[in-house]
């Protein structure tokens, strides 16, 4: 719900699909066609059924789904979650403050990252 009303807050045009554990998730990325894959994961590492290390030891072994960005935001202060995400290979990890003006600074940052990273030259 938090980062619906952000998203909407911040007009982030891309759609916002959300899954509330792992496996639904992968459940969404097997019945997806290769054009309808997201631009980006994000990922709370915090879920019942399958946790987000869980999913990302997953997606990342996936031929199809191994490029999609993830990006963590969770409230773990788990220095090993941290290392385990960045060993999955995620493209950022963000602690999600509690603050709802702090959270929308952290879309913010990492919709305005992917905007760039896209409009980036490929020279």
């Amino acid at each position: 719900m938090t980062v619906r009303r952000a998203f909407r807050e911040l007009k982030v045009t891309n759609p916002l699909i959300q899954h509330v554990n792992g496996e639904a998730a992968l459940e969404f990325l097997g019945s997806a066609a290769a054009h309808e894959l997201p631009c980006l994961i994000l990922l709370d590492l915090n879920m019942p059924v399958m946790n987000g290390i869980e999913f990302l030891q997953v997606v990342k072994q996936h031929e199809r789904w191994r490029r999609i960005p993830a990006v963590v935001l969770t409230t773990s202060q788990e220095e090993q979650d941290k290392i385990d995400s960045f060993d999955l290979s995620v493209a950022g990890y963000m602690t999600k403050p509690v603050d709802y003006r702090k959270f929308v600074d952290a879309v913010r940052t990492i919709d305005a990252y992917w905007t760039l990273s896209e409009v980036a030259p490929t020279d």
